[in-house]
């Protein structure tokens, strides 16, 4: 949940109808006003009434009308996450008191920048979801200063970066280092036969395919071509990696990628390892809302990075 929702909420606690809230879940999940009512048993307008309300309330819109259709707004789509914690709660709370087994899974929430290379963020959790068959991780791509805004009020446990919490932002949150490592440089089998030789040098006037200006490697990686007077032609910036190393599968030209899913890159991808860098290094963070870990899923993670994945 933003901040701005969740201060809304915090000091309308005393008003907030959870009636309200709850037909604007059901037409939510139902996608459309008539068949939320048909679910209810109530008529059209009194839902209508109880929306409108609900968004007086809140003091935003809640829906766009598609069609015949209503499809949820950014606000709205906030606002349901909640929803959908508060009624899950609500028939877990069922369930205990008329004695029916209940078991509610370890939830792990985790978030993580697009410009974050997948391949690394499936080996930084994949020791959450060996951690046990009762835990339900939910996974949050988006722009960094959002996710660390999530972070700030803990809709997220964790937060996995390429670079760590600035001391100018005025967030509480700490930086645990998970590893570092270099850099690989990817191609097709023809091109990395052609410029496999005399690497480095060759990179210089080399077709080159690289993360955005935003991302911490790219920076690195302009500096040391700069320190070492090497010019490569950039075809093409990505934010999302995968898509970078797509075009690199199809010979647009040569792709970086941290070193230590050098195997993982090459598989998935049929491309051949054109050469090494170690001088730039890809260095990858978990923050977190507290110094100290307690999350059984945020310890596993930033512990088998630090024992297996980065030793």
């Amino acid at each position: 949940m933003n901040r701005k929702l969740q201060l809304r909420i915090l000091s309308g606690m005393d008003w907030l109808n959870y009636h309200h809230l709850y037909y604007f879940w059901m037409v939510a999940r139902e996608g459309s006003i008539a068949r939320a009512a048909e679910q209810l048993h109530l008529a059209h307008p009194t839902i209508s009434k109880q929306l409108r309300q609900l968004e007086s309330a809140l003091d935003g819109k809640l829906f766009d009308r598609v069609g015949r259709n209503l499809v949820l707004t950014e606000f709205g789509q906030t606002v349901f996450r909640y929803a959908e914690e508060i009624f899950s709660v609500g028939r877990e709370l069922q369930d205990a008191v008329r004695g029916r087994p209940s078991h509610r899974p370890l939830q792990f929430s985790v978030g993580m920048p697009d410009v974050l290379p997948k391949l690394v963020a499936h080996r930084l959790l994949l020791p959450a979801f060996e951690l046990s068959k009762d835990i339900h991780v939910v996974c949050y791509e988006g722009r960094y200063d959002d996710l660390l805004a999530e972070l700030a009020v803990h809709r997220l446990d964790l937060l996995l970066s390429d670079s760590p919490v600035s001391p100018a932002v005025h967030v509480r949150a700490f930086n645990h280092l998970l590893g570092e490592c270099g850099l690989t440089f990817f191609a097709t089998s023809d091109l990395a036969a052609k410029y496999r030789r005399r690497f480095p040098a060759s990179l210089d006037q080399a077709p080159l395919l690289v993360p955005t200006e935003r991302t911490a490697v790219r920076r690195e990686l302009d500096q040391w071509f700069y320190q070492h007077d090497l010019r490569p032609r950039i075809v093409g910036e990505f934010e999302d990696t995968a898509l970078m190393k797509v075009f690199g599968q199809d010979g647009t030209g040569l792709f970086p990628a941290p070193s230590v899913i050098e195997k993982e890159v090459c598989r998935q991808y049929s491309v051949k390892v054109v050469g090494r860098i170690d001088d730039v290094r890809e260095r990858f963070y978990a923050i977190s809302v507290e110094r100290r870990l307690k999350h059984p899923a945020v310890v596993a993670v930033c512990e088998s990075a630090r024992e297996k994945l980065f030793h």
